[in-house]
């Protein structure tokens, strides 16, 4: 799509650093320079106010991506890149037949409900938890990492969607201010919400993960109550 819309060496394209290496490797094949900016922390998908600092004469394109099941604001997305002559490209995810998807929103519904401890997705409109990714407090990604290994270790799969954020690898190294990405990368972790699930195992990933009731701080050290 870059390709076929002209992009190319001296140009400039606003990518989101969390995750979707792809899309920056796709901005620097065809000779442009890809370019990072922040997230909504709610949604994971770019935040309008932040590409808009990003922008430089030189930018010609943004390329958005749907995170998780959750859509970015397009309409908003449209009207900055009307507002700046800028061409706004979407990457979405792939897409699961209805009923797989009804199944996943109410196993969704089920987390949301019973779980304590972690912070559990925004649902907003439309989505269809492609993954259920929720914020483990604490001390950001020690916390969050130990809270994984022992549930983990009690037999509920999860996984970090995001383990570094594309700016932080040494072939897009950037120093740039990317708060929100940083602190989601650090925080979020996915959770089992298949439409396979049987009742009885969500509630034993509501059992584990409740079970350790969240981090417990001591000091400046998070301990987890096993």
């Amino acid at each position: 799509m870059l390709r076929a819309a002209g992009v190319g060496v001296g140009d400039e394209v606003v990518v989101p650093a969390f995750g979707n290496v792809e899309v920056a490797e796709a901005v620097t094949q065809v000779g442009a320079l890809p370019v990072f900016a922040d997230i909504d922390p709610m949604t994971y998908c770019l935040d309008v106010s932040t590409i808009e600092q990003a922008l430089t004469s030189r930018t010609v394109a943004v390329v958005v991506v749907h995170r998780f099941g959750r859509s970015a604001d397009m309409g908003r997305l449209h009207e900055m890149g009307r507002r700046h002559g800028l061409l706004v490209l979407e990457q979405g995810e792939s897409e699961a037949p209805y009923d797989e998807t009804a199944r996943r929103r109410e196993r969704a519904a089920y987390l949301d409900t019973k779980l304590r401890g972690v912070r559990t997705p925004d649902g907003g409109d439309g989505h269809t938890y492609q993954q259920y990714v929720v914020r483990v407090p604490g001390n950001g990604r020690p916390d969050r990492d130990a809270y994984a290994r022992a549930i983990r270790a009690r037999g509920v799969d999860c996984r970090v969607p995001v383990k570094t954020p594309v700016h932080r690898l040494p072939e897009f190294r950037r120093c740039v201010s990317l708060p929100e990405t940083e602190r989601a990368a650090e925080e979020t972790l996915a959770l089992p919400v298949d439409a396979s699930l049987t009742r009885r195992e969500m509630q034993r990933i509501v059992s584990v993960c409740n079970a350790l009731g969240g981090p417990i701080m001591v000091g400046s050290t998070a301990l987890f109550g096993v």
